[in-house]
């Protein structure tokens, strides 16, 4: 089992650690193993080729590189590379440019529907990062900014539903025999007055909290479809079961992996992606998460068959409240120290994003 990087540290001396360091980010630089004939020429402290083995052997007897297949060269394993990130990555700032045509790019999509503004993320960070952009969001509680009844026939109408975020669902619901129009409409607009720029279990509660005064106000067929009505928000949403996945930049791995002889395996990858299997648990285990979580080679199940490394970030709604994850598929030669933090601040622009609009802003 990988020692904690704690461990690690303790073992290894100043002279192993930037051998290892080096080794790493010639891996993440290159994809490719190297020796130590010419990790001898790029250390800052003269060290023969052969007391650059010896440090490489101790390395490879620990876990952190190995030979890939039948090269001479050594390159990080997954737990060498776990190790990097979490002892020894220096992450920056975003730079400023990147930083502006996010915050730019998010601004200019915010009065769209939300999947709008979060398709359009996963692009940028697949633009900016030469790998896949992925957003895997919650269905969350719509903020309804449209609520009205259209009659289908004597016993059934529609409640049309319209978020805030443009989202809109449809719900069938009973209607009290003898209903006439008038008080369809009068239902209808009781409920609309007390719902709109509610969240549906804002409305839930504000409605069960007035029942009193409900019946003051209406006659008995019309209460009787209020409550209705009441009970229809208080259904499951339809769409709310299944997270929404978008992913971007797809060739990019493809491309990658034809070069590396996994296509298939990243095939598989998409499809599990598609078939949203294993995405509830990584939302579950975003919500408990603090800040980007790193995924490395075989860490995740979802990502572990195409061998790939994963950079998200949860972003959250109004409330506070995590909603979706964000973030990078790629190699596990990513360029971690520069992605981190884009992923970070791409979720940041998102959550205030959905603040904003949670406020009518």
């Amino acid at each position: 089992m990988i020692k904690p990087p704690e461990d690690f540290l303790s073992v290894l001396n100043a002279r192993s650690q930037e051998i290892f360091r080096k080794i790493v980010e010639r891996y993440l630089e290159t994809g490719s193993p190297i020796g130590s004939r010419d990790l001898s020429r790029m250390l800052e402290v003269g060290l023969s080729p052969a007391s650059v083995r010896n440090v490489m052997a101790d390395l490879e007897d620990l876990g952190l590189i190995a030979a890939p297949h039948t090269s001479a060269g050594r390159a990080p394993t997954q737990e060498g590379l776990r190790f990097f990130v979490d002892a020894m990555l220096e992450v920056g700032a975003v730079d400023e440019r990147e930083r502006d045509q996010i915050a730019r790019s998010i601004q200019d999509r915010q009065r769209g529907q939300v999947e709008d503004v979060l398709t359009e993320a996963s692009q940028l960070l697949s633009g900016l990062s030469q790998g896949a952009g992925v957003v895997i969001a919650t269905k969350s509680d719509m903020v309804l900014r449209h609520l009205e009844f259209v009659r289908l026939d004597a016993t059934q109408a529609m409640a049309i539903l319209v978020g805030a975020d443009g989202q809109v669902e449809n719900r069938l619901m009973p209607l009290p025999a003898g209903l006439t129009a008038s008080a369809l409409q009068q239902a209808s607009n009781y409920l609309a007055h007390h719902v709109v720029g509610r969240t549906i279990s804002e409305a839930r509660r504000s409605l069960a909290e007035q029942r009193a005064q409900q019946r003051a106000e209406l006659d008995e067929l019309t209460q009787k479809l209020v409550d209705d009505g009441i009970a229809t928000l208080s259904q499951p949403s339809s769409i709310a079961s299944q997270p929404t996945v978008i992913v971007r930049g797809r060739a990019n791995l493809i491309n990658d992996a034809m070069a590396s002889d996994d296509l298939a395996r990243m095939r598989q990858l998409f499809d599990e992606l598609e078939s949203k299997d294993g995405l509830l648990e990584l939302l579950g285990d975003a919500e408990e998460a603090q800040g980007v979580r790193i995924f490395i080679g075989s860490e995740n199940k979802l990502f572990s068959l195409s061998g790939s490394s994963v950079i998200l970030s949860p972003y959250k709604d109004a409330n506070d409240k995590v909603v979706g994850v964000l973030g990078v598929i790629g190699p596990t030669r990513l360029n971690y120290a520069r992605i981190v933090p884009v992923v970070d601040y791409t979720a940041n622009v998102i959550t205030a994003m959905l603040a904003r609009k949670r406020g009518g802003g």
